[in-house]
């Protein structure tokens, strides 16, 4: 019997950490006022890309961080990182919007054509996406997410005006409905 009173732990002890509050160096857009939701995601994901649209056309304040997983997509962590070294040159959004924009090339030969579509400097690019300061910032973001309960991307928190969690951007009501009504052919 003594070792059942060493080994147990209270349900509360088992509970995630929360999400960490808004940083100086998070990733934000949207308008001061408006609900903040803070999105961890990952740029091979289909579903991050689904909540990336639904999220622009929210009248909300997104902060994104990463939830890069090298398990879930070999390219995840660079991805990761080159979205980090364009934030440098202060392209974070738009090189955000241009990954989700077009999933299907994401090799270097086409990271390297957005870099220059955007203007940056190409040679800082590849120096800052090979620094340890973007591989620690993905790595804190993915360390956090992971530890406030995190288990897929996209993982949307946040809270609406009245302090209702937010849920996630495909599971909502409306959505739902839209769904059904999609996938009906009208008959019973």
């Amino acid at each position: 019997m003594t070792w059942m009173r060493t080994y147990r732990v209270r349900i509360s002890d088992l509970t995630s950490a929360p999400v960490p509050d808004l940083r100086p160096d998070d990733h934000v857009r949207g308008a001061d006022g408006a609900p903040l939701v803070v999105v961890y995601a990952d740029f091979t994901c289909p579903r991050c890309a689904v909540a990336h649209e639904r999220l622009r056309a929210a009248p909300v304040r997104v902060a994104f961080r990463h939830l890069a997983l090298k398990v879930k997509h070999p390219r995840a962590i660079a991805l990761a990182h080159a979205a980090e070294a364009a934030a440098a040159q202060g392209a974070f959004w738009a090189f955000h919007d241009a990954l989700y924009a077009d999933q299907g090339r994401i090799d270097d030969p086409h990271l390297w054509a957005r870099v220059r579509a955007l203007g940056l400097d190409l040679d800082r690019f590849e120096a800052d996406r090979r620094d340890a300061a973007a591989a620690d910032r993905v790595r804190r973001d993915t360390r956090e997410a992971l530890r406030a309960g995190a288990t897929t991307t996209p993982a949307i928190f946040g809270e609406e005006p009245g302090g209702a969690a937010i849920l996630p951007a495909d599971r909502n009501e409306e959505s739902e409905a839209k769904t059904r009504d999609a996938d009906s052919d009208g008959r019973p």
